[in-house]
C-alpha cells in the first residue's frame, strides 16, 4: 500500500511555542516525552521497506486485525491517474491490494461491501460512499473490473470465501452477510459461500451510485438498479481506450501503406510513396474514426444489430464523402485508387466497431463469436482487395 507518510498534527494538540496553554504558563509545567501525541498519528504503521497508501488516513482496531480506513474524495493524483488509465495508459497495473478497508467508523452491525482490486472500480466505489460507515471487501481480481472479472474467473466464489477467511470477518461483523455486485453474480455463488464461509451473499445495485438508496431501503434493488444502461457519456468514456489500443496497429498498416505508396513504373519512388501515401493515410485513418468514435457515440442510431455492419454503415459514409473531395487529386484520379481508398475505410471501419463489442453490455460471447467469424473474412477480403486495387492504380 501507498500513502502520504507526513501527517500534520491534528488541531488541539500542543503546540510548545505558546507562552501560555489553557490558563498555565509553560514555565511552570513540564511535558514528558512520552505526554506529547506524535507528530505523526500514522507512524505505528509504518514498516520498513513500504509506503502507505494515499487514499489511508488511518486504522480501525477490530478483534481480528486493524483495518486501513481510507477517504471517500479523490486527490488530485487519483484524477490525474484515472484520466490516464481511461486513455489505456498502463490501464493492467492500476491494483490496489486485496484485503479488508473501512470508509467512516463501521461497527459489527455494519455492512461489507465487496469490490474489485482494479483501482479504477475502487477509487468509483470509495467516493460514492461519503458519509456511511461500512466495511470494504476487496478481492483479487488481477486488476480487473467486477463485471469482466465475473466472466474471466477471478471475481469469483473461491476468491470470495478466501478473502472472507482471510481478513477474519467473522472477528468483525455479527450479522455474516456480504453485498456483491449485481455485475458480479455470474462469478459467485451464493450457495457455495454461504456453505464454505458461513457468510450470506446479498446482490446490491448495478451502479456504485445506488449503494447508498440501496442500504436505505434495507438492502433492496427497484428496477433501476438492476438495469444496466449504456447512455452517450457511458460510450464516450470508452472511446480512448479504443483509441489507444489501435493507435500501435494502425501505425504499423500506416507504415505498410507508405511502402505500397512508392511501388510504381519506375520500382520505387521515396517522394510518390510520401504523396500517393498520405493519401492512403488519410483513408485509414478516416476509418480508424468512424470505427472506434462515431460507430460508438452514434451506436443505438445506426441500423442493424451487428457491429460490423454499423461499422460499414458509417465506414461508408465517410468513405464517399472523402472520395467526393479527392476527384480531383492527383494519384486519386482513376476509379481503382478511389475503390480501393473506399474499401481500405469500410475494411478498418467494420472491424474497430466489432472490436468495440466488447466494452458493451449489449452483446454475448456467443454472439460475438458468430459474428467475428462471419465478418472477419470479410474484412479481410476487403482489406486486401483495396491493397491490390492501390498497387494496380499506380501503373
Amino acid at each position: 500500500m501507498k500513502t502520504d507518510s507526513n501527517q500534520s498534527c491534528n488541531k488541539g494538540c500542543c503546540d510548545e511555542s505558546n507562552e501560555q496553554i489553557k490558563g498555565f504558563n509553560s514555565s511552570n509545567i513540564s511535558i514528558m516525552p512520552s505526554m506529547r501525541p506524535p507528530l505523526n498519528p500514522m507512524a505505528e504503521y509504518e514498516k520498513s521497506g513500504y509506503e502507505l497508501c494515499s487514499f489511508v488516513e488511518n486504522f480501525v482496531q477490530t478483534d481480528a486485525d486493524p483495518v486501513p480506513k481510507i477517504k471517500t474524495h479523490l486527490s488530485k493524483k487519483d484524477i490525474f491517474s484515472t484520466i490516464k488509465v481511461r486513455c489505456g495508459i498502463k490501464r493492467h497495473k492500476y491494483t490496489v491490494t486485496p484485503g479488508l478497508y473501512c470508509i467512516g467508523n463501521p461497527d459489527k452491525n455494519s455492512e461489507v461491501l465487496v469490490t474489485a482490486n482494479f483501482k479504477l472500480t475502487f477509487d468509483h466505489v470509495r467516493s460514492q460512499l461519503e458519509g456511511l460507515d461500512v466495511w470494504i471487501l476487496v478481492l483479487d481480481t488481477k486488476g480487473v473490473n467486477v463485471w469482466c472479472a465475473a466472466s474471466k474467473g477471478t471475481f469469483a466464489t473461491d476468491e470470495l470465501v478466501r478473502q472472507i477467511k482471510r481478513a477474519s470477518l467473522e472477528k468483525i461483523v455479527s450479522h455474516h452477510r456480504v453485498i456483491v455486485p449485481q455485475l458480479g453474480a455470474t462469478g459467485v455463488s451464493a450457495k457455495k459461500v454461504k456453505k464454505d464461509s458461513g457468510f450470506r451473499v446479498v446482490y446490491g445495485p448495478i451502479r456504485a451510485s445506488d449503494i447508498m438508496t440501496f442500504l436505505k431501503n434495507d438492502r433492496k434493488a427497484d428496477q433501476k438498479m438492476r438495469m444496466v444502461t449504456f447512455t452517450f457519456s457511458e460510450r464516450l468514456i470508452l472511446i480512448p481506450v479504443e483509441l489507444n489500443m489501435v493507435m500501435k496497429p494502425a501505425f504499423i498498416v500506416l507504415a505498410i501503406i507508405l511502402l505500397l505508396s512508392g511501388i510504381g513504373p519506375g520500382i520505387f519512388s521515396f517522394s510518390v510513396a510520401l504523396s500517393r501515401g498520405s493519401i492512403a493515410a488519410a483513408a485509414l485513418f478516416i476509418g480508424v474514426f468512424t470505427g472506434a468514435v462515431i460507430t460508438p457515440a452514434l451506436l443505438p442510431y445506426i441500423p442493424f444489430k451487428a457491429f460490423a455492419i454499423k461499422g460499414i454503415i458509417t465506414g461508408v459514409v465517410f468513405a464517399l464523402a472523402t472520395g467526393f473531395m479527392l476527384t480531383t487529386t492527383p494519384f486519386v484520379s482513376s476509379m481503382t485508387s478511389l475503390t480501393s481508398l473506399f474499401l481500405l475505410t469500410i475494411a478498418i471501419s467494420s472491424f474497430l466497431a466489432m472490436n468495440f463489442t466488447g466494452a458493451t453490455p449489449l452483446t454475448s460471447p456467443s454472439g460475438v463469436e458468430k459474428e467475428m467469424k462471419m465478418f472477419i473474412p470479410v474484412q479481410l477480403l476487403s482489406l486486401a482487395t483495396a491493397v491490390g486495387f492501390w498497387i494496380y492504380s499506380a501503373f
